[in-house]
């Protein structure tokens, strides 16, 4: 018979929180060094108010329960192979970069109430640009950016959360 596989609980809920706020401090520190236009915490943010301000807390609240669910996943495939690494870890990265980059960021224009949409034409009152594929109309950085910012977390969460 296999063995039981337990997900590491208390890891998850303190070492989530920590990756995600790294990762995006990373995003931050790429936007504020001029690497990318992206604003994590704005983008998400706006999702629920028009308040730029009150959008940037929100956002980060937001992000924070996002990475959440992806440290969930994480520390689920890490109980399944009995084994959590800097290197799985940051395979992992790389794969949720991918999602985020291919999939995530551009289906933002598509409910983002903010968003303009790939086809708004000039009578569009929306405040915020789509990212495009890989977040390049935030900067040809921008991919670069976040994967770096996806291999921290991935990294950090393969190295701190133990498997059962």
């Amino acid at each position: 018979m296999g063995r039981a596989v337990t997900v590491d609980w208390g890891g998850w809920a303190l070492f989530g929180l920590l990756a995600t706020t790294v990762l995006t401090c990373v995003m931050i520190a790429a936007q504020l060094a001029g690497l990318s236009r992206l604003d994590l915490p704005l983008l998400l943010g706006t999702i629920v108010t028009p308040d730029p301000d009150r959008a940037h807390l929100a956002g980060f609240f937001i992000h924070l329960a996002m990475g959440q669910i992806f440290a969930l996943a994480y520390a689920g495939v890490f109980a399944l192979l009995g084994l959590a690494t800097w290197w799985l870890g940051a395979l992992l990265g790389l794969l949720h970069a991918t999602v985020a980059l291919t999939i995530l960021v551009p289906l933002l224009a598509g409910v983002h109430p903010r968003m303009a949409s790939y086809r708004a034409g000039p009578s569009s009152n929306a405040v915020l640009e789509p990212p495009g594929l890989f977040g390049l109309n935030y900067g040809p950085q921008t991919p670069v950016a976040a994967v770096a910012a996806h291999l921290v977390y991935g990294i950090a969460l393969g190295v701190l959360l133990t498997p059962q």
